[in-house]
């Protein structure tokens, strides 16, 4: 029990820091783009993405023995687009402000690779709970990506924080944070952060002579090893 909870920890972490969805393995750069200009953008489309991760990772594992090979993606696409029809309903219902803040990108949420991606490589291996499991820590990964970018552009390009005024009585806003040269900028600072906090780019360790493999019949390793004597 305790090896299964530490395995869906891990699961479930994986996707914060090592491998991030759009920092890590640079998938959803598009929408992350797009709708990072402002921070309640960013958090609707992540917990709207989360929602879609979870429910199409559940029922493509739960159906993972039943769809023949030959339509999987097909399939895939059908049950992760009738998950998104439900939440772009909620949204328009409940929300029509982020409806139309998100626009198309919503409805685009169909053919994130980030959910075709878990959909192929772990929720069509993996039982239910694992499955579960590992969307929502993708999801939480994005979210918390699109939410980060989103208050640095917002608070440097409008000088807001959820609309609320921030910057305004010492700084005045540097609108181009708001336009795609800046939401690049951004996006590449946060990678080169992920890539130093996952331990990517360290300086390989230094081995020496001795720890090669080949070691045993090498004449240069001999030849050293004698002029030292």
């Amino acid at each position: 029990m305790a090896k299964q909870k530490k395995t869906l920890l891990q699961e479930f972490t994986k996707g914060i820091i090592k491998e991030n969805p759009v920092l890590r393995l640079v998938l959803g750069t598009c929408a992350t783009l797009a709708v990072s200009t402002a921070a309640s953008n960013a958090i609707g489309m992540g917990l709207a993405t989360t929602f879609v991760l979870v429910c199409s990772n559940a029922v493509i594992s739960l159906l993972r023995r039943v769809i023949p090979d030959k339509v999987r993606i097909p399939s895939y696409i059908t049950i992760i687009a009738g998950f998104v029809t439900i939440v772009q309903m909620f949204i328009k219902a409940y929300s029509p402000d982020l409806d139309k803040a998100l626009g198309i990108y919503l409805p685009l949420i169909v053919v994130n690779c980030i959910i075709l991606g878990r959909a192929e490589m772990f929720a069509n291996k993996n039982p239910v709970l694992p499955s579960i499991i590992d969307g929502l820590g993708m999801g939480v990964g994005f979210t918390a990506t699109l939410l980060l970018m989103g208050i640095i552009r917002e608070l440097l390009g409008a000088g807001t924080i959820f609309g609320v005024a921030v910057t305004a009585n010492f700084m005045d806003p540097i609108l181009i944070f708001i336009l795609p040269p800046g939401g690049f900028f951004v996006f590449g600072l946060l990678i080169a952060l992920a890539n130093k906090l996952s331990g990517e780019g360290k300086a390989p360790e230094e081995i020496g002579c001795k720890g090669c493999p080949l070691a045993g019949g090498c004449s240069r390793l001999q030849a050293k090893e004698g002029t030292e004597k």
